[in-house]
């Protein structure tokens, strides 16, 4: 599996409930720029519009050797899964005001590109600090095990 990007700010801003995968449907010049490493996941988003399920808000650079064929950076792309799976993120949404975030795009073994989705929960500015706070602490733990270590 070969990590294309990383959405390393939505961990940071949303509590991770569920996790999901789905394809992605991409032109040529798209998966050759995804190949080069042109993707920004940042401020994207997943929504369900007339029963499919579309990622929102993702860059995807145009490729350098496409001339006239080029895609749109921008433009609103299909992610694949099954109905059942969309229509139980649907309800999740609608009802109980979950965000889909991407948190990475990746090559699978087989060459397709994938997207890592997951359900989350807002974060509140207290909840951020304490995850800020957990993790100073346990660096700070380590440090001193490490330093006991060399002692």
């Amino acid at each position: 599996m070969k990590i294309i990007h990383q959405n390393k700010k939505a961990r940071h801003d949303y509590a991770v409930l569920d996790t999901y995968e789905a394809g992605i449907e991409l032109t040529g010049t798209e998966v050759k720029s995804c190949r080069a490493g042109g993707v920004a996941l940042n401020d994207t988003y997943a929504a369900v519009q007339h029963g499919e399920l579309m990622l929102l808000g993702a860059h995807i650079a145009p490729y350098d050797q496409g001339n006239r064929f080029n895609h749109q950076p921008r433009r609103p792309r299909r992610l694949l899964m099954h109905k059942r799976e969309i229509l139980r993120l649907k309800k999740n949404i609608e009802a109980k005001g979950l965000t889909l975030v991407p948190l990475s795009m990746y090559f699978n073994d087989k060459g397709k590109v994938k997207v890592q989705l997951a359900l989350c929960r807002g974060k509140n500015v207290h909840d951020k600090r304490d995850d800020i706070r957990e993790r100073d602490d346990n660096r700070d733990m380590r440090r001193a095990m490490h330093a006991k270590r060399s002692v």
